[in-house]
């Protein structure tokens, strides 16, 4: 028996068209339903815990005796490790397979988890956040690229649908999660509670998700793209990081240097014979690039809001972390809502209605923001957070659901990896964009607070305008499988 015969029972096969299949095609079954749960169990781990440590800045920084400048790497190294590890992803799913690369992926992750709560210092902790980060950054692509493989062309925009609402809830959830940690243990359970969840993710995979077979093209690894890459990108948020501090010389640097570097990887990657690590050309394939801009954009606009918001409830209204959490949940409650609409219409209705409705809400969502200086009412905040998590909702999913659905199964895992790798770079440089918009802003504005943070806002309505110029490029019409 081949190896393509012992995948899973609801994957399709085309060795008999005119054989019944065991379930339609087109139908989600509970098999399915269970892979789905089990590999977005990766991604869950992975996307909270970029923002579960920010409520536990002022605790690390007490314990450890270090700056709240200095202890702050401890996010920022956990992001940039993510930015490095996400355009490998593709390379080591077709090496090694999909599902052994997202299993080694968690346990990646675990060790990282481990050490950073045995860490006895805060450059151990941030040494430890970088294993961590860099199993924590092949998760979502693998994970999302198996999924699509074993859920075939029919079934992906709807399970997608499901499993894309977690990054959305992630920066959400992940406040709350960290909160409720502190309130009754100490910091390192912020990283030891990653331990069960990924223990019975690991045992559930081996036993239910399917061993999908690496690529018969053994392609050589892109060292140089790598080397230019990943950390091209690191470099180039560092130096927008530092910014935000005011430190022009570092910012100079780093941002020049990011950017000599990805150009040079552009050219690398238009001229190698050989396959490179994310491939240029692809960004020139419609629907694709179209796809990349908004994801890129939605990236920029979810985690650039939710670096602003939690910061305004805290220094703006003096609300506590738990509090601020709190204040958020409607977004994460709209997502939830988006996404059962999105599963219901996601078939129905064409890519493009869905996201340029999508970018609607989200902009419907983001104008109250703009009138913080007016100091809006609790009620208004909320109504407005949940009407962009329905927006946000609309989005990701039929994107992702246009590229899997109209790429080869063997080149799934290099698109994941290149649409996961510009949501990551969407919301890590458009939240270092916004943090120096803000600290412009807070310069000008002087104790007009409130004001500062508005004036920050129009540029994630201005995001969302980029994205909508993309999303008029997407399909019309329905993609029939």
């Amino acid at each position: 028996m081949s190896e393509e015969s012992q995948e899973s029972p609801g994957a399709p096969t085309e060795k008999n068209d005119s054989a019944p299949p065991p379930t339609p095609p087109d139908r989600i079954d509970k098999n399915l339903l269970r892979i789905a749960f089990i590999l977005v169990l990766g991604t869950f781990m992975a996307t909270v815990d970029a923002t579960i440590v920010s409520v536990g800045i002022d605790t690390l920084s007490a314990d450890f005796g270090a700056s709240v400048t200095e202890i702050q790497w401890v996010s920022t190294a956990y992001l940039l490790a993510v930015v490095t590890a996400v355009p490998a992803s593709g390379w080591l799913a077709d090496r090694f397979g999909g599902r052994r690369t997202w299993l080694a992926a968690i346990g990646v992750f675990l060790l990282g988890s481990l050490l950073c709560a045995l860490a006895w210092s805060a450059t151990s902790l941030i040494v430890f956040r970088v294993i961590q980060g860099l199993g924590g950054g092949l998760l979502p692509a693998t994970g999302q690229a198996l999924l699509a493989r074993v859920a075939g062309p029919g079934r992906t925009g709807r399970v997608i649908s499901v499993v894309a609402v977690v990054p959305l809830l992630s920066p959400v959830l992940g406040p709350l999660v960290g909160g409720s940690i502190l309130s009754a243990a100490s910091w390192p359970w912020l990283f030891l509670v990653n331990l069960p969840i990924g223990a019975v993710a690991v045992l559930l995979a081996r036993r239910y998700v399917p061993d999908v077979p690496p690529s018969t093209r053994r392609t050589p690894f892109d060292l140089r793209g790598a080397a230019l890459l990943s950390p091209g990108l690191a470099v180039l948020v560092y130096g927008l990081t530092e910014v935000s501090h005011d430190r022009n010389l570092p910012a100079v640097v780093g941002i020049t240097a990011g950017l000599t570097m990805l150009i040079a990887f552009t050219v690398h990657g238009l001229r190698t014979s050989r396959t490179p690590l994310v491939d240029p050309r692809l960004f020139t394939r419609p629907p694709f690039g179209a796809a990349a801009l908004a994801l890129l954009v939605l990236g920029a606009s979810v985690f650039g809001t939710m670096f602003l918001l939690p910061l305004y409830f805290q220094t703006g209204r003096g609300l506590s972390a738990w509090e601020a959490g709190l204040l958020l949940a409607p977004q994460g409650l709209g997502a939830a809502a988006g996404s059962v609409l999105v599963n219901r219409t996601i078939d129905k209705v064409a890519p493009r209605t869905l996201v340029v409705t999508g970018i609607a809400l989200i902009v419907a969502g983001t104008v109250p923001f703009t009138q913080l200086g007016h100091e809006p009412p609790d009620f208004v905040i909320a109504a407005a957070l949940a009407v962009r998590g329905v927006g946000m909702a609309m989005i990701g999913a039929p994107v992702m659901n246009i590229v899997y659905s109209r790429i080869e199964p063997e080149h799934l895992p290099r698109a994941s990896g290149a649409l996961n790798l510009l949501n990551t770079v969407g919301g890590s440089v458009g939240t270092a964009a916004l943090a120096v918009v803000l600290q412009n802003r807070l310069t000008a504005r002087g104790p007009d607070i409130s004001w500062a943070f508005a004036d920050t806002f129009w540029w994630v309505l201005g995001f969302c305008l980029l994205a909508a110029a993309g999303a008029t490029r997407l399909p019309r019409t329905h993609v029939r499988k």
